[in-house]
């Protein structure tokens, strides 16, 4: 079994695709978007990906590219708590730049503006690449925020540890495929999550979508908006329903499509805890 993970080794996506598939071939690329359309291309088995940050909010390009370009279903989520560490070739203080994503940039921004106010910030497509960047240019004044797999992967140094400015930081990660998978770690509840797309001739259409939800007693864990790139202040909307009944989902789905309400399942799956 193959599976894409957005690279390269020591990102915190590789932490996850090592957790639920330990005994797969993992493989690296360099781009979210690239994860995605490898297992679209049938290049892999399955694809993980980051959809959303506690701190950070929503992967834009994980939930744009699902909506507007692929057929895809996320067919497990898992959660995995995240620990940004600042790291460089040698313990040094005299550091120039840093590199990250950009949600770990600011997911350490408080710290950075506190002891290396000077410092300036470079955006990379992930956190281990911004580790390998920094291993590779020893004798330059930079450090990479990354996870601790990342400083041993590539042989840097912790400058300063669990530099993220909340404690309760995680990430929900995504495994794409054509069918669900059971992994092997906790899993906890079922969601599914939807993208809507309103009616303009519909009064009042988002409320009606939402009283569909709540009439039956589904709980929505999220709800949130972004553009449908057709035209200003056009919008499509996502939501996460928790799926302890799929007959009541269902029911709901079809009172959807009977407002002309438009709909498209992003994913149904179970949610594991990652370590």
């Amino acid at each position: 079994m193959y599976i894409a993970f957005l690279g390269p080794r020591g990102s915190f996506t590789h932490q996850v695709a090592q957790q639920a598939f330990p005994q797969a071939e993992l493989v690296s690329y360099d781009t979210i978007t690239e994860v995605m359309k490898a297992v679209e291309q049938h290049a892999v088995d399955y694809s993980v990906i980051p959809v959303e940050n506690s701190i950070e909010g929503s992967v834009h390009e994980t939930i744009d590219y699902l909506f507007h370009q692929a057929e895809l279903r996320a067919v497990a989520e898992v959660v995995q708590p995240i620990f940004q560490q600042l790291m460089a070739p040698s313990h040094s203080t005299d550091i120039q730049v840093i590199y990250s994503h950009p949600q770990a940039l600011a997911q350490g921004k408080k710290y950075i503006d506190t002891h290396y106010p000077q410092a300036r910030l470079e955006a990379t497509a992930s956190t281990a690449y911004a580790a390998r960047f920094v291993a590779n240019n020893p004798d330059q004044p930079f450090a990479a925020i990354a996870p601790h797999a990342a400083a041993q992967e590539y042989g840097l140094e912790i400058v300063a540890q669990d530099i993220q400015e909340m404690s309760q930081n995680f990430t929900r990660f995504w495994v794409l495929g054509n069918e669900e998978q059971m992994l092997p770690l906790t899993s906890t509840s079922r969601k599914c999550s939807l993208a809507l797309t309103l009616p303009d001739n519909l009064p009042g259409a988002l409320y009606k979508a939402m009283s569909v939800f709540a009439w039956r007693g589904i709980d929505l864990t999220k709800i949130e908006s972004r553009p449908l790139k057709t035209a200003l202040g056009e919008y499509f909307f996502i939501l996460d329903a928790v799926n302890t009944s799929p007959e009541l989902l269902d029911h709901a789905l079809k009172e959807l499509t009977s407002l002309g309400i438009s709909y498209k399942i992003l994913g149904d799956y179970f949610i594991y805890q990652a370590q």
